[in-house]
């Protein structure tokens, strides 16, 4: 067996030379809904493109070695991955998630929760009661992780979780959108399921809706597969070519996100109007050391409290340059939001309150603009 190869590596030679026709550098879209049949009764490799496609083979590929998976599939939003692994649950299934978690994935399982079809608990996973007591107490058939949480920034033990869930047979599936696999590798830390938005960092430049669900399990995989093809939830040719070329720069622009979004912390930490900020980098962080040992980096989302309330946080937006009020993140450019009133609307102001959601919070996803350049107008519409 050769030398491992690098990240960086990997992302750049996806798919590379692969085409057999016309010798392509760089692989063509097939676009292409069906695929001829050389004879009667010989099933082609590819069929049927909302089955299997070569465009998106090349980038299931690509991001199956960065997470170092067996295989995946590629869906046509970071909803779509969510739905499939729900769907590949059985009925009355069990499902542990965090107290903190997207506002997406919150409406999909609760709402699945108030039709019968599974149980979901909602549960500060951060907290000491949660490996031993919740998890024996509940005896889960799913364990869902988000690592950092989004948008409070919270960091649990992925290893620590998994080793209770193998005990209770549990399967651990691991939304790792907020790191990419430049940053963290779930399946490497014992999770069976490696899920992302690929509208995020991995494509990058905020044009492409996607994502993708990543597995090291046979069995699994199967399950993926049949049910993505079920559901018709897989992504376009044209997305996934997208994606791909996004792809390649990862790990050079995740330096830039965690170059800019360091900055940004260090300023917002130190000036009199932020009453806290929220950042595993910071060496205060509740969970900067468990942040040290299972990521290689600290990313490029941050949120902070603004004082004196709602009033102060609408004159902060308002005023700031360079940055856009967006509920998005991960693309090149920077975006400030609004938890309560965008990402987390849906959840009831007690829920908000009880997860630390407050009216006076703001996210920022730090872009790949001039550090000097951001960090001058987040201290403008501050001042």
């Amino acid at each position: 067996m050769g030398k491992k190869l690098n990240q960086k590596t990997i992302a750049s030679k996806a798919g590379i030379g692969t085409d057999k026709q016309y010798g392509s550098i760089v692989p063509p879209i097939y676009l292409g809904t069906n695929f001829e049949y050389e004879e009667l009764g010989k099933e082609p490799i590819y069929e049927y493109s909302r089955q299997e496609n070569p465009t998106r083979d090349h980038l299931i590929q690509a991001l199956s070695d960065l997470e170092e998976g067996l295989g995946g599939e590629i869906l046509s939003s970071g909803m779509a991955a969510i739905s499939l692994i729900a769907n590949i649950l059985e009925l009355k299934s069990k499902v542990i998630l965090p107290h903190d978690c997207y506002g997406g994935t919150f409406r999909l399982f609760s709402s699945l929760d108030e039709k019968g079809i599974l149980e979901a608990y909602f549960l500060n996973q951060g907290s000491k009661a949660f490996i031993g007591e919740s998890i024996d107490e509940i005896n889960p058939d799913l364990i869902w992780i988000e690592s950092p949480s989004n948008p409070l920034l919270q960091v649990v033990d992925i290893q620590e979780i998994v080793k209770k869930s193998k005990k209770k047979n549990a399967l651990v599936a691991v939304d790792n959108t907020f790191l990419s696999p430049s940053l963290q590798n779930p399946l490497k830390l014992g999770a069976d399921i490696v899920m992302h938005s690929t509208t995020k960092y991995i494509n990058g430049h905020s044009d492409v809706i996607g994502g993708a669900v990543i597995t090291n399990d046979a069995k699994i995989l199967s399950k993926l597969k049949f049910w993505a093809n079920n559901l018709g939830i897989t992504g376009s040719p044209f997305d996934s070519y997208l994606t791909l070329r996004g792809l390649r720069t990862l790990s050079l622009r995740m330096k830039q996100h965690e170059q800019n979004a360091s900055a940004l912390v260090e300023l917002l930490s130190n000036h009199p109007k932020v009453s806290h900020v929220y950042y595993p980098g910071l060496k205060h962080h509740p969970s900067h050391e468990i942040a040290k040992k299972q990521q290689s980096g600290f990313g490029g989302m941050l949120s902070f409290e603004i004082k004196n309330g709602l009033p102060e946080v609408k004159k902060f937006v308002d005023d700031l340059k360079i940055l856009s009020l967006a509920g998005s993140l991960g693309g090149f450019e920077s975006l400030v939001g609004h938890p309560y009133t965008m990402t987390h609307a849906a959840l009831s102001p007690k829920q908000k309150k009880d997860i630390g959601i407050k009216k006076n919070l703001i996210r920022i996803s730090a872009g790949l603009e001039d550090t000097e350049d951001l960090l001058d107008a987040v201290k403008k519409a501050l001042d």
